[in-house]
C-alpha cells in the first residue's frame, strides 16, 4: 500500500500507471467513513455498457410465457 499526501486544497493525485490501466480521468467515491474506495468510471458509458446483457434477457415469447403463468396465478388466487 502506498502514502499519498493531501494538499491543502484537499487533493490527491492519482498515479500516471493506474489512469493509464483504468483508461479514464473520471473516478467516483464512496465515503465508507474510515476509508474511501475510488472507482473508475468509462468515459463513455454508454458505449462501456454495449452488449453487456447480451445473453441474460429472456426472449420476447419466454417473457410473454411467464407474464401469462403469473396472470393466470393472480386469477386463481381472487377466487
Amino acid at each position: 500500500m502506498k502514502r499519498y499526501r493531501i494538499t491543502s486544497s484537499g487533493q490527491v493525485s492519482i498515479p500516471v500507471e493506474v489512469r493509464r490501466r483504468w483508461g479514464t480521468s473520471v473516478v467516483t467515491y464512496d465515503d465508507l467513513g474510515d476509508r474511501l474506495v475510488v472507482r473508475p468510471v468509462p468515459e463513455d458509458p454508454i458505449a462501456a455498457a454495449r452488449g453487456i446483457l447480451r445473453g441474460r434477457i429472456l426472449p420476447t415469447e419466454k417473457l410473454r410465457e411467464l407474464a401469462r403463468r403469473d396472470e393466470e396465478h393472480a386469477l386463481r388466487r381472487r377466487r
